[in-house]
């Protein structure tokens, strides 16, 4: 997979984003209603990336500031006919990787419990519980994870 650094309004990013948002649907009941601002994942304050497999446009995942010291992951997505094949985790170490050269600290992400594949994923890759926050702070279907990055 090629991973490539995306405007968040690039088409392929657009096109990512919707499929996730229908996967929301199928599993939640609806799209997922926190806000975005696109310039959040412009450089050097946030990023986007989409992962490319034969030039198509596959998986995706961003970050944005959260606070000084921490970035938040969004959208973190891989189409179906693409998953099984690590491509998640690639995306999210590049994702680590992309927010700790940029001087964060920590990384913290929301999902919720109709995501089990996620869970997993985050879990085994060293994230932990933390303090709810955000849109669905609230929400007993929310989980918020995070992980203090290192080199």
């Amino acid at each position: 997979m090629r991973i490539e650094i995306r405007d968040y309004t690039h088409p392929d990013v657009a096109k990512l984003i919707d499929e996730v948002q229908q996967e929301y649907v199928i599993r939640y009941g609806g799209f997922d209603e926190t806000p975005v601002d696109p310039t959040e994942f412009t450089p050097p304050s946030g990023l986007f990336l989409v992962g490319y497999l034969d030039d198509v446009a596959v998986a995706s995942g961003g970050w944005r500031v959260h606070d000084p010291e921490t970035a938040e992951m969004k959208r973190l997505y891989v189409n179906p006919t693409a998953r099984g094949r690590g491509l998640a985790r690639a995306v999210l170490a590049e994702l680590e990787r992309t927010a700790l050269d940029r001087g964060f600290r920590r990384l913290v992400l929301e999902t919720g419990s109709e995501q089990p594949e996620a869970i997993a994923l985050y879990l085994s890759s060293g994230y932990e519980s933390v303090t709810p926050f955000g849109f669905y702070a609230d929400s007993p279907r929310a989980r918020h994870l995070g992980k203090i990055l290192t080199p």
